[in-house]
């Protein structure tokens, strides 16, 4: 691993600008290449990320973490995902956990403390939540959640894109207990890498976000006992405060990876409009083309509308504001507004920068590969107009 720069422990005090140095998102960017070349998980990024205390980022300061919040870490994810975006959206995924335990310890409720306990000794939480077919998500399950009889359960099932497959240390789970088919519940917990009954298919090969190995697991009986089962919630949709924080942390983290692609693509289209030039403006650069620079401004004004949105949901999350029943519709509304908004300014950049952005070896083509995963993350964009149409009229009879 590259050493140059000094690990530094993140701190409440830490600028984004401080945790991640231009040094080091050099080396995060020439890795990103090699990564999405190769199609291999970025090792070397995390053990850096690590060094720096990136895994207890949100683990209070008191049991060994930075103690920060979610507009916090928001902040550090879009400035990581300017060079790795699929490093920023792997790792996100383990912050999704501890961000969900940090908001659950926030409001009193101490159920997940134990991923607290566990990230401040940088053990790596992963994501088994999405399965093929479900889109539910969280609010039913297909995977089978089975009695052990000891207040534990196995469960046996198929989860998709489990990002850090070749990494984690604990997996987030969650099944149906159909047990009592009068009563169906949807049974959440831990699985222990080393407890067994799981599978990866090694299946990661896609056009984009590859350093993600974001693989096909399954489950086998995958026992998780009694002690590690956090939720057993009735089917349907759920106000419980688990359900709402994961939706929080993960809509909003999702986003923020959204907002540094865009940031990066303006980027690189502004040097791009500046070094290259037109034979039919007599020589002149583009970036005095009328056209050239309609496009980036209309990129800059797309991202300048995306970047208070983020913080400001975020800082609510933070400060524990009580939006009631408009909370989800906020929430998927952030992800698909972020997520399409990046899509868009990634569009203007390979506008300006033209044919060189269609090459494998182009970051912006990269970038216009990886921008595409945002589509297929939770809440989909058709969910969303859902969920916000619900809100506004009602549930359809």
């Amino acid at each position: 691993m590259d050493t140059s720069t000094p690990a530094t422990t993140i701190t409440r005090e830490s600028t984004p600008e401080e945790a991640l140095p231009d040094d080091l998102l050099a080396r995060f960017r020439s890795r990103a290449e090699v990564s999405d070349r190769e199609n291999a998980f970025p090792v070397d990024d995390l053990d850096e990320l690590r060094d720096r205390g990136w895994l207890r980022l949100f683990v209070p300061t008191d049991r060994g973490g930075a103690g920060l919040g979610l507009e916090a870490v928001a902040a550090l994810q879009s400035r990581l995902a300017t060079a790795a975006p699929a490093t920023a959206l792997a790792v996100g995924m383990h912050l999704v956990w501890t961000g969900c335990a940090a908001v659950l310890h926030a409001r009193g409720d101490h159920s997940l403390d134990r991923v607290l306990d566990d990230a401040a000794h940088d053990e790596i939480y992963a994501f088994g939540v999405s399965e093929p077919g479900n889109d539910l998500v969280l609010f039913d399950s297909v995977t089978r959640a089975e009695p052990d009889g000891t207040g534990g359960y196995r469960f046996t099932g198929t989860k998709i894109f489990t990002s850090l497959s070749p990494v984690w240390t604990r997996l987030g789970v969650f099944g149906r207990d159909d047990s009592d088919p009068d009563a169906p519940l949807l049974v959440h917990g831990f699985l222990h890498r080393e407890d067994g009954g799981h599978e990866s298919l090694d299946d990661w090969d896609t056009i984009g976000m590859r350093a993600t190995q974001s693989h096909t697991t399954r489950l086998h009986g995958a026992p998780v006992p009694a002690e590690r089962i956090v939720r057993r919630l009735p089917v349907g949709p759920s106000a419980d405060p688990l359900v709402f924080g994961v939706f929080a942390v993960f809509e909003t983290l999702v986003s923020a990876v959204y907002r540094g692609i865009a940031r990066r693509a303006v980027d690189l289209a502004v040097e791009s409009a500046s070094i290259r030039r037109s034979r039919r403006a007599g020589g002149s650069p583009l970036s005095l083309d009328p056209i050239v620079r309609w496009r980036l401004a209309d990129a800059a004004i797309a991202l300048d509308g995306l970047e208070p949105q983020i913080d400001a949901v975020a800082r609510d999350v933070d400060l524990v504001s009580d939006h009631g029943a408009s909370w989800f519709p906020r929430l998927v509304g952030l992800k698909t507004r972020a997520t399409e908004t990046a899509r868009a300014v990634v569009d203007q950049a390979v506008a300006v920068e033209g044919g060189a952005s269609y090459r494998s070896s182009s970051e912006l083509g990269r970038l216009q590969r990886d921008v595409l995963a945002g589509r297929f993350h939770p809440s989909s964009t058709d969910s969303a107009h859902a969920t916000v149409a619900a809100w506004l009229l009602g549930p359809v009879v």
